[in-house]
């Protein structure tokens, strides 16, 4: 499968290494305006001029935010599947007219939001089988990144956890609250809470900022049978249960296996494109959902 990417920042990066890896992957070209780095592949500095001179069957999208809907819609007009990374678009309603111009061109969109594919959390979804779920909460946070400048922590941050409190719980977010400040910088927020009511009366909250001089990115779920703890960066799972009324219980490390979660989910994506089953991935229809839920709790604040 021939494949662009497109934005050679961080993630884009990232993004070519993962590529190099897999041997029934092309990289038929690079796009980037302003990247200063050598590459065997082509290397366009225009997205207009690499798609009239190269023929691909898919593209990965690592613009910054404020250009997603304007580079998509490009490659969705030609009928190229393209995997975007998170978030969709700036908004919801950008993001539903991608969806729409994919169902008309018969292209597919894949939202990259990876953590769905962290070992951790896979594990963790394993371990919450069949119990009976009762609150979720998601801790995302860290130094300021000089790299993000059209977003806020919401946007560049809060995206995975919405999406993740779906997916972990099978069940959709049915009222939220979001509480943010601008303690660092004066243009987007970098400090908030979120607060959410889920199906069956679950509840769950996010705390996220660029406030924080370290990075923590946990999650912490409450059942009735246990507690489990997730550490998404050191990829470890917890499950304290048998809870006693001198304040004992049960420890116990769950197995997760270890994996490289953009790796996983750029096979999922490779395959989505050859058979139309987006498995794991974060769909359209997920990436739109997740903006609408911060957009109506914006509205409501």
């Amino acid at each position: 499968m021939r494949i662009a990417i497109v934005g050679l920042g961080s993630m884009g990066r990232n993004h070519y290494r993962i590529a190099k890896k897999i041997p029934e992957l092309r990289i038929a070209a690079l796009c980037d305006s302003m990247s200063s780095e050598e590459y065997p592949e082509p290397l366009f500095r225009d997205v207009d001029e690499m798609l009239l001179k190269v023929k691909m069957d898919a593209a990965v999208i690592c613009v910054p935010t404020s250009l997603h809907f304007e580079v998509a819609i490009k490659f969705l007009d030609r009928g190229i599947s393209i995997l975007i990374e998170k978030p969709i678009s700036s908004t919801a309603e950008q993001g539903r007219a991608l969806m729409e111009r994919a169902g008309q061109t018969g292209a597919r969109i894949a939202v990259g939001h990876v953590e769905r594919f962290n070992p951790v959390v896979n594990a963790l979804i394993n371990e919450l089988e069949g119990k009976d779920l009762f609150s979720i909460q998601i801790t995302r946070v860290g130094p300021f990144p000089p790299r993000i400048a059209d977003v806020g922590v919401l946007t560049d941050l809060s995206v995975h956890d919405i999406d993740l409190i779906r997916y972990i719980s099978k069940r959709e977010i049915v009222g939220s609250r979001i509480f943010k400040s601008r303690k660092l910088v004066d243009h987007h927020e970098d400090n908030a809470i979120l607060s959410f009511s889920l199906e069956n009366e679950v509840v769950a909250g996010i705390t996220t900022n660029w406030l924080t001089p370290f990075k923590k990115r946990k999650v912490e779920v409450a059942c009735a049978e246990a507690y489990y703890e997730a550490d998404l960066m050191t990829q470890t799972l917890v499950e304290y249960s048998a809870y006693k009324m001198n304040n004992s219980y049960i420890h116990r490390d769950c197995y997760v296996p270890k994996a490289e979660p953009l790796l996983s989910e750029v096979t999922a994506f490779l395959e989505y494109v050859r058979s139309g089953k987006p498995g794991q991935l974060a769909t359209a229809v997920d990436g739109i959902r997740t903006l609408e839920i911060i957009e109506r709790s914006q509205r409501g604040s």
